[in-house]
């Protein structure tokens, strides 16, 4: 009976990071909105004022670089939780020491 609760209690816990892992994609997803946006409103931009051009690209991919970043973040954290996930880690030192 103990080892079920054991294993019950494993697949929780990979359950759980898996959930979080998709969470932590989520981030991506409003990365690829906003860049879509600023690059649209980048192109209404050089369409009204043709001479501003090299200003308004540079600080669109400026702007990009820095919201790419928070995509980047949630992207590490997700391949954490799902491959090196320490909340299973520390489950199994814990479980090793009850026996």
């Amino acid at each position: 009976m103990e080892n079920e609760a054991i294993v019950q209690s494993a697949a929780l816990i990979l359950g759980l990071s898996a959930i979080s892992a998709s969470v932590a994609m989520l981030p991506a997803v409003a990365t690829g909105i906003s860049e879509g946006l600023a690059a649209g409103k980048a192109a209404e931009a050089v369409a009204r004022q043709p001479e501003a051009k090299g200003e308004i690209t540079s600080t669109m991919l400026v702007g990009c670089a820095l919201t790419e970043t928070s995509g980047i973040y949630g992207f590490i954290i997700a391949l954490l939780l799902l491959f090196v996930n320490p909340f299973f880690t520390a489950f199994e030192s814990f479980v090793a020491t009850l026996k």
